[in-house]
């Protein structure tokens, strides 16, 4: 498989064949947009990368998951007791890595990345569902997503737990439309065409935004497209809007002068997350891993808000886009670590709840069964 992206090509593992989706309670269509070239992020950057499986295979994992979405993993802390004292030295752990978080950047921008005491590979993805559809096949250990991803894969029965948070300011969530559109108010969008990632946290964006506007997922049409086919079928006119996150809304509204419809005050969830694998955290030295990992990705979101050009001078570089697009992304996606409370797992059940009552995922999940506290002590200043 051939990913396009401006300047370069990438080639990258066929994905894996789609099976047959169930019936679902809001259509995927597939957009013309989606044989065009992406223009999307083009500096290659990964040692090894994993492509997106289509969206009916994301839906097909969740139907699978439906009848035991609650017993998949148990709640509370894995192996991090012997976890603390095994040794690591000999460790290879997998990160997934997506332009939107950009952990190893951020990481390397920080000075942070070789103070790791293991080795680390890293894949990349273009959204976190697909992320987390390879983790519960083992190839990834963890990796940084939005709110909605943990939701579908706990809905799909993955064995994943989230085991860090950050919350990100409003600005880094958008609905986008061409500046020549003549759609000013969410009510417009009744009957329109959105384009938006499946099971990704501008999912639930959307979906807040339209019930908050008193519309459902049926009062339009939703056209599942990954991050650079949501761009080509905007910019083509295949489509009237697109839910997206940063840095793709400051990449089409700085380079393809689309126009912010509504960003995320008001809308969606306040945090993302670190999401590991069960196979990893029962692991000592894989847990111990994830440990110093966390912790030293938690210092480098520190760092990221009191050095935002030097941060975003480091993503531009790694994502191939321009400085001015990519200093405008750090200062809109400013990222503080936080500990895995109560309430924190409180609000991805809201999350868990909303998609559940949409029919966009077929059974009620307890998402405290998908958690772990126990390395909230890779937070600065906790206890």
């Amino acid at each position: 498989m051939i990913n396009k992206f401006r300047g370069i090509t990438r080639t990258q593992p066929s994905p894996m064949p789609a099976s047959t989706s169930p019936a679902s309670t809001s259509p995927a269509s597939t957009s013309p947009a989606s044989t065009s070239p992406a223009r999307l992020f083009p500096a290659a950057r990964r040692h090894r990368a994993i492509p997106a499986a289509a969206a009916v295979a994301l839906l097909a994992l969740i139907a699978a998951g439906c009848s035991s979405s609650g017993t998949s993993a148990g709640s509370g802390p894995s192996s991090t007791a012997s976890a603390k004292t095994a040794n690591v030295s000999s460790v290879v752990l997998h990160v997934g890595d997506q332009a939107g978080s950009g952990s190893q950047a951020l990481l390397t921008a920080a000075g942070l990345l070789s103070k790791l005491p293991f080795k680390i590979e890293w894949s990349d993805f273009t959204s976190g569902p697909p992320m987390l559809q390879a983790m519960g096949s083992s190839a990834v250990d963890i990796g940084s997503v939005g709110d909605a991803p943990p939701v579908f894969a706990a809905a799909g029965g993955e064995k994943v737990a989230i085991v860090g948070a950050v919350t990100a300011g409003p600005n880094a969530s958008a609905i986008v439309v061409p500046d020549n559109s003549p759609i000013h108010s969410v009510a417009q969008l009744k009957g329109k065409k959105i384009a938006v990632a499946q099971g990704s946290s501008a999912d639930y964006h959307l979906l807040t935004v339209l019930n908050k506007a008193g519309l459902s997922v049926h009062d339009v049409s939703l056209d599942y497209l990954q991050p650079a086919d949501g761009l080509a079928a905007l910019t083509s006119g295949h489509v009237d809007a697109w839910d997206i996150w940063s840095p793709y809304i400051e990449q089409v509204v700085g380079q393809d002068h689309a126009r912010i419809l509504v960003n995320g005050t008001g809308y969606g969830a306040p945090y993302s997350f670190a999401v590991a694998s069960r196979t990893a955290l029962a692991d000592p030295a894989k847990a111990a891993a994830i440990r110093d990992y966390l912790k030293l990705l938690n210092q480098a979101y520190v760092w990221g808000r009191s050095h935002v050009s030097s941060w975003a001078a480091v993503w531009a570089k790694a994502t191939g886009l321009p400085d001015s697009v990519m200093l405008k992304a750090a200062k809109d996606d400013v990222r503080t670590p936080v500990q895995i409370t109560p309430a924190v797992v409180s609000a991805e059940q809201s999350v868990s709840n909303a998609f559940s009552s949409a029919g966009l995922i077929p059974a009620h999940v307890d998402f405290k069964n998908f958690s772990d506290s126990s390395f909230n002590d890779t937070v600065g200043g906790a206890s």
